[in-house]
């Protein structure tokens, strides 16, 4: 439970304070009405005494009270009531006071800090300790218990009464007959003999204090020194001490008190009309001193409040013209009056209460004279002492037994509740025992329950160890009123007290349970305070349990909305929010907002409830759509009516939720479509989704360009060109935008709901500020225009670019748009604004960045405008989708110049630098068809006596070969005004592999103006070709096996052998139906092809589908070249024959290009196409094969773990430069016949020649025990054998040649290959011994003849 101003202790005894009634007469009234006060209100804030009191108990033994307040309250009368329910008009009451006690701004708050919540919540509840207090004084007085019963009566009199004890008899029998004649049945009295006390009221202002005196003296003759008391008042007059500041203790009991006199007026009797008196208009009908047998009526009620706030005015008395409460008191007055209290209760009350109890123990102990148990049996069997009778108006159970008012059980209980008003908690117990064994022997439950009540409550009071709580008496006797005898009013006051004592023993959980018993439909209000409470009792165990704290707040929250409440129901739902908020529980979060939004609108607080909405909305919401259907329109109801027609602040808009960092902004003209044949560069724009590895492609193609452009470096202050700004691109430098050319946002919205929205109106808000200017300035529409978008429907994500076409730098993050639910329900439309709010990237570099969250700059939304610029377009024709591997085909480019500015310096850059090349502008024709069967290449005549045919094209070699990739477009002039455009010849050549290429141009273009901000501008341009296949060709390249002293080419130089394998692999894709090769040409510096060898020299070269041919070349040094390596070869023996790497690469180097023409012929649409290009192959090594296509990666198949043995380690294999160290060749005769019949051996002589083809010395080793395993030595017979030495060791100095004679031996007639002699070299200096594979490439064959 939450924290209570008062302790347990101090709470539970002034639940049960002695009571005491008040009768006044018509004048006395009218002396304290001075005040603004009746009697009773008058002498409540000094009911509790500050002094010790003293009684004695029947043992004769002195006993202290301390701290003892009385109940001081105006006799009022009302019919028969049951004490098992409250009545309406009381239950109003208890709804007006907690409605009227609301927490305080500055109330103490507790912060509860559990697991990772932070509760923040009040400390107190004020509240509910108001309506405990007016829940226990407003409970109807009972029969089975006297503690709500007076004690005494104060009979007030005032002293300018003509007989003023003539009217003390009056009110002395007016007491007596409300007590004893039974008429009325409330209020209950005590005892019969009913202390009166008699107060004489003086007026220090009107009345004569000597008279006063005089009646008191007689007063004191009549009814003893402690029966009477004269109460001096109204010291106070208004010409004097105007200004005097006097306390006023009553303010803090009026409220309570106005509205316990609406309950009585509402629920009494009226009282006897020979007290009327008037005050001015004032008619004191409805007072309750007025004890007729009318009732009034509750549809009075208002009005009887009004009646007694307006007679309470008294024309006569300023004070009460000002409506102050004891305005006529000084302090002495307030003096007087806690004087008298005290007198009154030490002088007359406590003697009355301690004779009392004198006489009620005398009566149980004479009673007890005869033996308990003959009593009892006696009691049982003839009923002795008790006259047990139901009553009508019950049902006939335990409950309804009732005992007469002489039975001796109920002397007890008068004596026992005695005893517990003055603070006697240990003789109060015992008899609490002893007459609840007598109840519960007699199954009177109701008087059990309450002697079991009040036996825990004073065993709790007596304190210490020696007698502990006896919770348990507690749960039977709240389950007795509860269940068995049905009285709620009981069972709630006995949960209240005993949840008090659980709490303050730090029972949290038991005082918890109890509370949540005590719930149920028949009170709301109840129900709800008591849920609250035991959330508090949740939050305060040693271990909070915050999760309970939340749910039962909520249950709270519901109940006092249902009991009308609804300021304690926002509070308890805006508590439990604190633990449900973003931690997963959507339904649960969209509860209490909706809850919390619908109770501030109730409430007139329009803006939180726009905000509990609002979360309900921008959450990703589980609800069904026709839930959140109804949670938008609630939204938009709410929102319009705290917009009421002002739109000119737009305030922020929850839906459509906007993806900030998403939000891309472009610079620059969208570029236009094709227009007919022209196809627009592609260039960049919001339909192209952003890659990093693009992004840095174009940047490095970008530095290209910029480099060629400033000499072949890239400035400092480079930055690339970012047309398209987006959440992956560097946002930390303000863009440069050009003045008039269009910004264009994208913003990103999505719908988190599943109904869908409609959007109309969207526009940018913007804000520019002049360059030298502090101050934003709004422009006018001539200088910026804005373009609205028209209306768009949202569903669950969605993109829209909006354009503001203006100058400006840098515009607001604001947007504008208006918001509908549906489209048909127009009166729901709302207008608003949404910002973008666009944070850069986390800062991770600090150590202050890594332990918070900090995000740096993002200026994608601030550019900055810049001077005019050139702005360039460019057009392609005739460009084509698709060529065959190495097609030739010619296109158009067309540069237009669209700005009003002049550009220059025009480039362009591609990824694929051999794909095109510029022609001549002269060239070009006047139409592009007119170019259609052009060819690129042009036949000239040549001097026969030449071996090899030399041709020119109009595109050079030069032109395919572009060192550092950069073209400069040939345009004339170099400077295309505004307005211009020009058009060159672009050829292209197709890629020499099969499939799609991306293919990316990027021209770079300036102004002709120098010093601008931008210093230059680019074009982006991406293509893709579909390449076909066409041929393959594959070529290789070996040494002549001619040896060099037969030769008879210069300088002992024996040329190379050059094979081309060309196939056909097109399968008739775009219809080709044959190649023809027209041309083999070399493109190399160092080797030139000598001589075609073909043995159809005749015959075209024509391959068909699948087909293929072969081509064999002889090429040779040309003569520069040839001298030129020469001279290089005359560096020293010693320094050559140190990097013997060197020297092994010089024998296998080959630097030799072929170029294969071809043409193909094409037949498409019943027409045949001559299409013609070129394929390449480079030739590097002498003895590796070099193809002119590129093998394609095959990714590797994914195979099982398999546990094996570890393999043997691999033979590591000589490098290829050490291979080629010995060139070798066989001399023999191509084919020998012998009689094998007449000699089985056949002998033939090989010559082994050996050449040393470095310039270091070798060691060679000569195997003739080698069988071949060749597949091309299987297909011949191998079964001969070198006869002689099987095994040679030689040296060979650089460059020397030398001849080794063998003998070869046949068994039989027939093919023999002679090739397989194994020849070790190895570099003198060197231990590893490398085998030559020179002869391996090709057999050396012999055919052997019988004769």
């Amino acid at each position: 439970m939450a924290q209570c101003v008062q302790s347990v202790q101090e709470f539970v005894q002034d639940s049960f304070v002695p009571m005491v009634a008040v009768l006044c007469s018509e004048e006395a009234e009218r002396v304290t009405r001075k005040n603004n006060l009746n009697f009773a209100e008058l002498l409540r804030p000094f009911c509790r005494l500050t002094s010790e009191g003293h009684i004695r108990d029947p043992s004769n033994q002195l006993q202290v009270v301390k701290n003892l307040r009385i109940c001081v309250n105006n006799l009022v009368t009302s019919p028969t009531t049951t004490s098992t329910s409250l009545s309406p008009a009381q239950r109003q009451l208890l709804s007006d006071v907690v409605s009227s006690c609301q927490p305080q701004e500055s109330a103490v708050t507790n912060v509860v800090m559990a697991g990772d919540y932070e509760l923040n919540f009040s400390v107190t509840t004020p509240w509910f300790e108001a309506y405990r207090e007016n829940f226990l004084q407003s409970m109807p007085a009972s029969d089975h218990e006297f503690l709500n019963h007076y004690l005494a009566c104060l009979l007030v009199v005032s002293s300018t009464e003509a007989v003023p004890v003539e009217q003390f008899l009056k009110l002395s029998q007016e007491q007596h007959r409300i007590q004893h004649s039974g008429e009325y049945t409330n209020p209950k009295w005590f005892i019969p003999n009913t202390l009166k006390y008699y107060v004489l009221l003086h007026d220090m202002c009107e009345g004569d204090e000597q008279r006063a005196d005089v009646v008191y003296e007689d007063m004191k003759q009549k009814y003893g020194s402690q029966g009477c008391y004269l109460l001096k008042m109204n010291s106070r007059t208004f010409s004097a001490n105007v200004d005097e500041q006097i306390p006023d203790p009553w303010s803090q009991y009026l409220h309570k008190n106005n509205l316990h006199n609406q309950v009585n007026i509402a629920n009494s009797s009226t009282c006897t009309g020979c007290f009327k008196y008037s005050c001015n208009n004032y008619s004191l009908e409805g007072h309750p001193l007025q004890l007729d047998s009318s009732m009034a009526n509750l549809h009075n009620l208002s009005a009887v409040h009004t009646d007694l706030k307006k007679g309470a005015k008294d024309s006569n008395s300023p004070a009460c013209a000002a409506g102050s409460h004891g305005a006529c008191l000084t302090l002495n007055d307030h003096d007087y009056i806690r004087q008298f209290i005290q007198e009154f209760t030490f002088r007359g009350l406590l003697p009355h209460i301690e004779k009392t109890i004198r006489q009620l123990n005398d009566q149980l102990v004479s009673r007890k004279g005869l033996s308990r148990s003959l009593f009892t049996a006696t009691k049982k069997w003839f009923g002795g002492g008790k006259a047990p009778e139901k009553s009508i108006s019950e049902p006939k159970s335990t409950c309804g037994l009732l005992y007469p008012p002489e039975a001796p059980e109920l002397q007890i209980r008068k004596m026992a509740d005695l005893c517990l008003l003055v603070q006697h908690y240990d003789l109060a117990y015992s008899c609490y025992h002893t007459a609840k064994k007598d109840f519960l022997s007699d199954q009177a439950m109701l008087y059990a329950a309450g002697a079991l009540e009040m036996a825990a409550v004073s065993a709790f009071l007596q304190g210490g160890a020696s007698r502990p709580y006896p919770a348990h008496y507690m749960d039977t006797a709240i389950q007795t009123y509860r269940d068995v005898c049905k009285n709620m009013v009981l069972a709630e006051r006995c949960a209240l007290l005993s949840a008090e004592i659980l709490k303050s023993q730090g029972k949290y959980s038991e005082a918890a349970t109890l509370l949540i018993k005590m719930t149920s439909e028949d009170s709301d209000l109840r129900s709800a305070l008591l849920l609250e409470q035991a959330a508090h009792c949740f939050i305060n165990m040693r271990n909070p349990m915050v999760r309970k704290f939340a749910f039962h707040m909520i249950l709270s929250g519901h109940r006092f909305s249902k009991a009308g409440q609804r300021r304690h129901a926002l509070r308890c739902y805006c508590q439990a929010m604190q633990v449900y908020k973003e931690r997963g529980w959507s339904l649960a979060e969209d509860h209490i907002n909706f809850t919390i939004g619908r109770q501030s609108f109730t409430l007139r607080q329009p803006e939180e409830a726009v905000t509990a909405f609002r979360q309900i909305l921008i959450n990703d919401s589980r609800q069904t759509a026709k839930q959140q259907g109804a949670f938008l329109r609630e939204y938009l109801y709410v929102y319009k009516s705290v917009l009421g027609g002002n739109e000119v602040s737009l305030p922020q808009l929850p839906l459509p939720c906007i993806h900030s960092s998403a939000t891309r902004v472009y610079f620059g003209h969208e570029r236009r479509l094709a227009e007919g044949e022209k196809q627009a560069a592609t260039h960049v724009s919001l339909d192209q989704e952003f890659d990093q590895d693009l992004s840095a492609m174009w940047c490095h193609l970008e530095e290209q360009l910029v480099a060629s452009a400033n000499g072949g470096v890239v400035p400092v202050n480079f930055q690339p060109t970012q047309c398209c700004l987006n959440s992956q691109t560097d946002n930390l430098r303000h863009p440069l935008a050009v003045v008039e050319e269009p910004i264009i946002v994208e913003v990103t919205f999505r719908n988190p709901l599943k109904v869908s929205l409609a959007l109309s109106s969207l526009s940018l808000l913007w804000r520019f500020t002049v360059d030298g200017s502090s101050s934003s300035k709004e422009m006018t529409e001539e200088t910026i225009t804005n373009e609205e978008t028209s209306a768009v429907g949202v569903g669950n994500m969605n993109k829209y670019a909006l354009r503001n076409c203006d100058l400006f730098s840098p515009f607001r993050n604001h947007m504008d748009f208006l918001l509908f639910t549906d489209q048909q329900t127009l009166d729901l439309m709302v207008r608003g604004k949404q910002d973008l709010n666009i944070l850069g990237p986390r800062l991770n570099l600090t150590k202050e960045d890594k332990m918070s969250v900090r995000h740096g700059p993002d200026r994608r939304l601030n550019p900055i405008i810049t001077a005019p610029m050139p702005l360039m377009e460019v057009f392609f024709l005739q460009f084509p989708t698709a060529l065959l591997c190495g097609e030739i085909r010619k296109a158009y480019v067309e540069f237009c110049n669209v700005s009003g500015v002049a550009l220059c310096g025009l480039r362009v850059v591609s990824t694929h630098a051999a794909f095109f090349t510029f022609g001549s502008q002269a060239t070009t024709p006047l139409s592009p068809t007119s170019a259609e069967n052009c060819s690129p290449y042009k036949t000239v005549a040549t001097p026969l006596q030449r071996a090899s045919e030399a041709t020119e094209s109009l595109v050079s070699a030069d032109d395919f070969r572009q060192p550092s990739g950069v073209i400069e477009i040939p345009i004339d002039g170099s400077i295309l005004q505004p307005g211009q455009s020009t058009q060159l010849p672009l050829w292209l050549r197709g890629p020499d592999q099969e499939g799609v290429h991306e293919i990316n141009f990027l021209f770079y273009y300036e102004s002709a103006e120098k010093g601008l901000k931008i210093s230059h501008r680019v074009l982006r341009h991406t293509v893709f070709i579909c390449a076909s296949r066409s041929l393959s060709i594959q070529a290789s390249a070996c040494r002549s096996s001619v040896p060099p002293h037969h030769c008879l080419d210069e300088k002992g130089s024996s040329g190379t052998l050059v094979f081309i394998d060309v196939e056909n692999i097109n399968t008739n894709e775009g219809g080709v139906r044959e190649f023809h090769i027209v041309q083999v040409s070399s493109s190399s510096q160092h080797w030139r092809l000598h001589k075609y060898i073909n043995p159809n020299k005749d015959k075209e070269c024509k391959l068909g589908s699948r087909e293929r041919a072969k081509l064999c070349f002889r090429a040779i040094f040309s003569e520069h070249e040839f001298h030129s390596s020469e001279s290089q070869g005359s560096v020293p023996t010693e320094n050559r024959s140190s990097d013997l790497t060197d020297i092994a690469k010089e024998c296998s180097e080959l630097d030799l290009n072929i170029i294969v023409i071809w043409k193909a012929y094409v037949v498409e649409d019943n027409k045949q196409l001559i299409l013609e290009g070129q394929l390449h192959v480079a030739l590097q090594t002498i003895g590796k094969e070099a193809t002119s296509l590129t093998a394609k990666e095959v990714p590797q198949e994914m195979v099982l773990l398999k546990f094996k043995s570890d393999l043997p380690p691999p033979v590591i294999l000589p490098s290829a430069e050490f291979c080629q160290l010995i060139k070798t060749n066989l001399h023999y005769p191509e084919t020998c016949t012998h009689p094998f019949v007449q000699e089985s051996l056949c002998l033939v002589p090989v010559t082994l020649t050996l050449s040393n083809c470095s310039l270091a010395q070798v060691d060679v080793i000569i195997d003739l025990r080698h069988k071949s395993s060749s597949p091309e030595s299987l297909e011949v017979h191998s079964s001969f054998a070198w006869v002689g030495q099987s095994q040679y060791k030689l040296q060979l100095k650089p460059k020397e040649v030398l001849c080794l004679t063998l003998q070869a031996c046949f068994l039989q007639a027939g093919v023999y290959n002679l090739n397989t002699p194994r020849v070790f070299a190895k570099p003198s200096e060197q231990s590893i011994m490398c085998e030559t594979s020179q002869q391996t490439a090709t057999p050396a064959l012999i055919v052997i003849s019988n004769a």
